[in-house]
């Protein structure tokens, strides 16, 4: 087992995560039917999944909005790509990890992905979504003309801007739970390489 951890994270909180996952004993029946739809799905809970089902509001939240977002513009492949170079911004582990294999499901190649983490692709239009969404992060959303006119220039309209921005903020939420609560990671260990740039 490997937790999703920070530079300031002390041998007792790699070992006990802040925020337990949720079991069965202790899951808010809202929440278990969710979970229920997941694992015949996947056939296994992710453990950020359990975690967030402390909070059948906040798991219909996170849910809801992943819905929302497999029905727009980008591909599920450019999805993950962009959580990838988020998570490597906000030093998420667990994201890294899950998006990595997560995107290898969709067809792209693992040297593909290990370069998306930093801001990186083999396809400049790729490469200018993963350039203005590390951007965002950085700088909290107060990206310039200049970077918002680069993004355009590369191909994405009003609308694809718009949804790069909601992949970003959908998974700072997923980071931010992972790294608050110490998630116990599930997925083979990809780790956030937050100290290299584009």
């Amino acid at each position: 087992m490997r937790f999703c951890a920070n530079p300031h994270t002390t041998l007792l909180e790699i070992l006990m995560p802040r925020i337990e996952a949720a079991t069965s004993a202790n899951t808010p029946a809202a929440s278990a039917t969710l979970l229920e739809g997941v694992q015949k799905k996947l056939g296994m809970v992710p453990n950020l999944f359990k975690t967030i089902a402390h909070s059948p509001a906040a798991l219909k939240f996170y849910f809801g909005q992943g819905e929302a977002l497999a029905t727009g513009k980008l591909s599920a492949g450019l999805r993950h790509q962009i959580a990838l170079v988020t998570s490597n911004v906000n030093n998420c582990d667990y994201c890294a990890s899950a998006h990595t294999l997560m995107g290898k499901g969709t067809g792209l190649p693992m040297e593909e992905l290990a370069v998306n983490l930093i801001g990186q692709s083999n396809d400049a239009k790729v490469q200018a979504a993963l350039i203005f969404s590390k951007l965002m992060v950085e700088k909290q959303g107060h990206v310039s003309a200049a970077d918002v006119q680069a993004v355009k220039e590369a191909g994405y309209d009003d609308a694809a801007v718009m949804e790069i921005i909601a992949n970003v903020a959908a998974t700072v939420y997923t980071n931010f739970v992972n790294n608050a609560s110490g998630t116990v990671i599930d997925f083979p260990l990809v780790k956030a390489r937050a100290d290299e740039t584009v």
